[in-house]
């Protein structure tokens, strides 16, 4: 069982044992942990009657150094069990009607300083090197992972040319896709909350075929970083129904450059071979600011 879970359950198995104040605490988060994982102690000792320093003392008692610590648990529960609706009831809830602008690109910002405090340095050259010394690279990322999947498979294809970018509607389609994965190889497998079933089945097979898996996920805990042989954590804490995903594109850019500073030689090869291609053709407008 997930110890998201557990907060709820802990919290009901001991309301008996809880003070007056403490069981409007406890009621309240029960029935709208959505809104308790947004809202600052202060304002949620407001909302049921009791004062900020109750509230701090609950948190206490349930083994957590402060409100916070239990904020961010109820959070982690947010990501993987609200449906799109209800997580638009949330945005609605810490936005109001104030700055949407400035709320949703303050967020993302966040989301980009977490992500540089949380990783693990050494895990990132590590994947670096495994894609790099890789046979052949699998990408997948579906639903809204797709699109992060797409970016770091196109510049791939750039850098080497063992890349295949996993593209499915269907389990059946994905694992055609992968079933020639072996030892040697790599799966890069992207995703973040709610976690996609199709991607942990296509980890579970590369595993089993003996490729390295690398996860590109939003926590340590999550199922994604659980089964893979390494992980990238890169934020996504949610500001409406849409993922946000500019700190795992963010990530994904860093580890790009990295491959490309590890096989700079052929690199610059391909590019220059690129280039005159993309001349031949008129791929790019070329554009001049003189008149």
């Amino acid at each position: 069982m997930k110890e998201s879970d557990n907060l709820l359950l802990r919290i009901n198995d001991r309301m008996d044992s809880f003070s007056k104040g403490q069981r409007l605490i406890a009621r309240f988060i029960l029935e709208q942990y959505d809104k308790a994982a947004y809202i600052t102690a202060a304002k949620l000792g407001a909302t049921v009657g009791v004062s900020e320093s109750t509230v701090v003392r609950f948190a206490s008692e349930l083994g957590y150094d402060g409100y916070p610590g239990m904020q961010k648990e109820l959070r982690a529960m947010i990501c993987t069990k609200l449906t799109a609706t209800q997580r638009i009831g949330v945005a609605s809830d810490r936005m109001g009607t104030g700055d949407i602008l400035q709320s949703v690109l303050d967020a993302d910002m966040e989301n980009i300083r977490q992500s540089l405090l949380q990783i693990d340095r050494e895990e990132f050259l590590k994947i670096a090197d495994a894609i790099v010394d890789a046979k052949h690279i699998y990408v997948l990322g579906v639903r809204s992972s797709a699109s992060l999947a797409s970016f770091l498979s196109f510049y791939l294809n750039l850098i080497t040319p063992n890349v295949r970018h996993v593209q499915t509607s269907t389990a059946s389609e994905l694992f055609e896709q992968i079933f020639r994965i072996e030892k040697g190889d790599v799966l890069i497998a992207i995703s973040f909350p709610r976690y996609s079933t199709r991607t942990l089945k296509a980890i579970d097979y590369a595993k089993n075929r003996g490729a390295t898996v690398i996860g590109i996920t939003d926590s340590a805990s999550s199922p994604i970083a659980h089964s893979a042989d390494m992980s990238l954590i890169a934020k996504s804490d949610m500001v409406s129904f849409a993922d946000s995903l500019v700190a795992p594109l963010s990530v994904i850019n860093a580890l790009v450059v990295a491959i490309s500073m590890k096989k700079k030689t052929e690199v610059v090869e391909s590019l220059e071979s690129l280039e005159a291609i993309w001349d031949e053709y008129k791929v790019y407008e070329k554009f001049s600011s003189e008149r």
